[in-house]
């Protein structure tokens, strides 16, 4: 039997562009899967993975108009929205050439031999080192971000791991576009091409999770995609590590008195956020918590004129557009539950962005309204109108792991409620924010982009230089030779490398 094509479609009109590649069978993933492990050795040099991070960059910032203009072809994200992703996923590959070449990351720790301990203490050097074979699953959101030149990649390479991609099939024009010049970038650093490669096909990505040469996963997608996945990793002979990003409600609470203070303020803040391209943003503020009476009014009349002068949008899918549609509608018939602002179909093609608000005492004990405390991808929002912060607590305590919490509380005044609900948004998330937006993750160092279950599987970070503990493991080294150590544990420090020495920075 032939391989099914893999086709790019337009998301404006759901017409097919042209066929990009084919699915990859078992034999072609076994393929894929061995030539990498094969070239796992040539990423040993740190010098050279730092330069093919740049070289990488520059390759793909000099072929800015062309992975634009496919990827707006294939996600209807628009050229500004790409631009500036394009610039934040250079801006990735040069920062891990930074993190490669400072070296903390292989924290390494070195304790000399000491008889007096009890016990004693022979001599201990420890350094990190890659996984093996890492494979990443695109997500349908960010086309280069968080896709085949994106974190998940980027961060595995500068951890010293082939990479084979999974292509989400909402832009595989642009993934082969970037895996290109991914393996260019490779080729003129002197590297094996098959450090990176893509590959396409729903069976293709669970033969990928499933071969034995395959170390590590890196998944941003759905709950119900990443969980069945997250299984088979671990069903496996030998379990890998599987740093899954599923989904997230993202909880925003709104304080009485910062209703009060800057109710239409908030409300601006909020339409923006959540309709940003389209409430397609893992991090979009999915629930609110805001207070009853005359400042929550405002606060939701600030709202419904902001949502209101939101045009249409269209989606990633025509599939994602359905689902959309469908579970606006399945929780706007719940009793208690208004649309002030009605989303759902806007035309044949496109989404209107709208919100529903609840009382939320309907929210504080399990029942039907439980729907609402589901993430629905797309541009919609749940308003839930508190009368005590008893109220809120209970809700909160309901709510399940988080990419990001948020509180809004009084800039100019006291606000009694802000110390002890800040607290209570800290086990339901990994990032928490005052008085902001969680849409926009900063690639920084102190950045953490993960959260409890569902929002990931593991407590690592997808954003950030810390990104690349994910795809390495500690290894010690006792009583060895100086001669016998890796350069990077030997006692004079041949390579400059950061470390700690008998318990001091060195």
């Amino acid at each position: 039997m032939a391989a099914a094509p893999v086709w790019s479609v337009d998301p404006r009109t759901g017409n097919p562009r042209e066929q990009v590649a084919v699915e990859a069978t078992a034999q072609e993933v076994d393929r894929v899967v061995r030539a990498a492990h094969a070239v796992r050795d040539a990423l040993a040099d740190r010098t050279v993975r730092a330069a093919f991070l740049r070289t990488a960059a520059d390759l793909l910032t000099g072929a800015k108009e062309h992975v634009v203009e496919a990827a707006d072809a294939e996600t209807a994200l628009g050229p500004t929205r790409l631009t500036g992703e394009l610039a934040r996923t250079a801006a990735q590959l040069r920062a891990f050439a930074e993190v490669v070449e400072e070296g903390a990351y292989l924290d390494i720790h070195i304790d000399h031999e000491d008889g007096s301990r009890t016990p004693p203490w022979p001599d201990l050097r420890r350094v990190k080192v890659p996984l093996g074979v890492v494979a990443v699953y695109a997500a349908s959101n960010f086309p280069l971000a968080f896709s085949v030149p994106g974190g998940d990649t980027t961060s595995a390479l500068a951890a010293g791991c082939p990479v084979v991609v999974k292509a989400h099939p909402d832009h595989p024009a642009t993934s082969e576009l970037c895996a290109s010049l991914l393996r260019r970038a490779a080729a003129q650093q002197g590297l094996p091409e098959d450090v990176v490669t893509v590959i396409h096909g729903f069976e293709a990505g669970v033969e990928l999770v499933r071969h034995p040469l395959v170390s590590a996963v890196g998944f941003t997608g759905s709950v119900r995609g990443g969980r069945a996945l997250f299984d088979a990793a671990a069903a496996r002979p030998v379990p890998i590590p599987f740093h899954g990003e599923l989904g997230s409600l993202n909880p925003v609470v709104v304080t009485e008195a910062a209703a009060a203070e800057r109710a239409e303020q908030i409300g601006e803040g909020l339409g923006g956020s959540m309709t940003m391209g389209s409430g397609q943003f893992c991090t979009k503020p999915g629930f609110v918590l805001a207070p009853s009476g005359e400042a929550g009014d405002r606060l939701v009349k600030s709202l419904t004129g902001t949502v209101s002068g939101t045009g249409a949008g269209v989606m990633l899918d025509h599939r994602m557009r359905d689902a959309f549609v469908a579970g606006v509608a399945e929780r706007a018939g719940l009793p208690d539950v208004e649309s002030p602002v009605t989303p759902g179909a806007g035309g044949e093609h496109t989404v209107a962005a709208g919100f529903l608000t609840v009382p939320a005492r309907r929210l504080a004990e399990e029942g039907p309204h439980d729907t609402l405390l589901e993430e629905c991808f797309g541009p919609v929002t749940v308003i839930a109108r508190y009368d005590s912060e008893d109220e809120v607590t209970a809700v909160l305590s309901r709510l399940p792991g988080n990419l990001t919490a948020t509180l809004q509380t009084a800039v100019d005044g006291d606000d009694a409620s802000a110390a002890s609900l800040l607290p209570a948004l800290v086990p339901l998330a990994g990032r928490v924010l005052v008085n902001g937006w969680p849409t926009g993750v900063a690639v920084a160092p102190a950045q953490h982009h993960g959260g409890p279950y569902p929002a990931t599987t593991s407590t690592s970070t997808s954003v950030g230089a810390t990104a690349i503990e994910r795809w390495l493991r500690p290894v010690s080294y006792q009583s060895v030779p100086d001669a016998l150590l890796p350069p990077e544990l030997r006692e004079d420090n041949p390579l400059g490398l950061p470390r700690r020495v008998d318990g001091r920075r060195a």
